[in-house]
């Protein structure tokens, strides 16, 4: 495995390495909540006393307890005098929960360090200013670039409304997903589906169009042990509803979150019948074209919480959202494989006519499973 990614910055002073190793502990737990958060961030918490880990703990499933109230109660009375590693700003404001900068207050931490400010603007520096005042010392900084990488998709959604999205793509090593009589199965082999199963356990929801849904009748769940409740909720884009009431995505529903998006002016005893059986029926405008506005489904999937989106096909959304520039990461599963130009490509046309115009993405991550590469590459800004 190659990583490309930028490691943690080395440190400059043992107690800078110390605090980087404590934060790279609570970024591991972070880690955790990944696709179970939403639409909290995923955050981990560490606490120190003379040398020793008292507590622990991760944003749960739902986003509550939230890290520091978890670690503070593994902790208990350990807590007073301790160091608080948390990689995301601690909230300052009454939610659902209590502010997590009153528990550590009320606990007598006496040294706070945070990884990345918070961009809520209910907590962004308030939560660091309120630890100052009670007169715990605060320092700012240490993995903020990695957390800032694990919570992305929280990031983008309080930006920019939309939830962060990652296209998966499978393919032979010419970019074809299927023969020219739409073979697919199997183009990569099973520990390269396997990790296809993880990334979808890292999302909150994935999502594909009509077309791909009714021509793979995939179930777009979790198959791995132990993550079985860790599926996503499933979205398929389909305008003229195509998707029939038998599919497995319709007739599942009520046992996962299945949610579909499509125009507002589609027959209403239709829509009723999906409603009916438990599916969220979504209606977004159309774009310049007559087509479902791409922009306007990802931030309706933005406005319900949505921060971490799984784009699994087909050719023509994986297009349409790169002409449009919404593809945040990519991650490419290579089969050793070679079909040739009339098999499917991953990717439909999108009228790009010069290179300047191209999306460019910078390689993150390489990987070897069995016989197949996986690539990881974010969007160049």
């Amino acid at each position: 495995m190659k990583n490309l990614s930028k490691p943690l910055p080395k440190p400059t002073s043992p107690d800078e390495a110390g605090d980087l190793g404590h934060m790279r502990a609570a970024l591991s737990l972070a880690a955790r909540g990944l696709g179970r958060t939403a639409p909290n961030p995923a955050v981990g918490c560490v606490l120190v006393k003379e040398g020793r880990v008292v507590g622990r703990g991760w944003t749960q499933a739902g986003g509550r307890p939230h890290a520091e109230t978890e670690a503070l109660g593994r902790a208990g009375a350990a807590a007073r005098g301790a160091c608080a590693y948390v990689t995301l700003e601690p909230c300052s404001h009454h939610g659902q929960t209590p502010p997590c900068t009153q528990a550590l207050i009320e606990a007598g931490i006496a040294r706070c360090v945070v990884a990345l400010e918070d961009t809520d603007p209910r907590v962004t520096a308030k939560g660091l200013a309120k630890l100052r005042e009670a007169g715990i010392e605060v320092v700012l900084g240490p993995g903020a670039a990695a957390a800032a990488e694990l919570n992305a998709g929280y990031l983008t959604r309080q930006r920019d409304g939309r939830p962060l999205v990652t296209l998966k793509l499978a393919t032979t090593l010419d970019g074809r997903i299927g023969t020219k009589r739409g073979e697919s199965r199997w183009i990569t082999g099973p520990a390269a589906r396997a990790r296809g199963h993880l990334l979808r356990a890292q999302h909150d929801a994935v999502m594909v169009g009509g077309g791909t849904a009714i021509a793979d009748n995939p179930r777009l769940d979790v198959r791995l042990t132990g993550l079985g409740d860790t599926s996503p909720i499933r979205v398929v884009l389909d305008g003229r509803l195509r998707l029939p009431l038998t599919h497995d995505l319709v007739a599942r529903a009520a046992d996962q979150p299945t949610w579909l998006i499509t125009r507002a002016k589609n027959p209403r005893a239709r829509l009723r019948a999906l409603r009916d059986v438990g599916v969220e029926v979504i209606p977004v405008d159309l774009d310049e074209d007559g087509n479902l506005s791409l922009r306007a489904a990802l931030l309706a999937l933005g406005e319900r919480g949505i921060t971490r989106l799984l784009v699994e096909g087909g050719g023509r959304i994986a297009a349409g959202l790169l002409r449009l520039d919404l593809v945040d990461r990519l991650v490419w599963f290579h089969g050793p494989k070679i079909i040739g130009g009339d098999g499917i490509p991953a990717i439909s046309g999108f009228g790009l006519e010069t290179l300047a115009d191209a999306p460019i993405f910078v390689p993150r991550e390489a990987v070897r499973l069995g016989d197949d590469l996986v690539e990881t590459y974010v969007r160049a800004h």
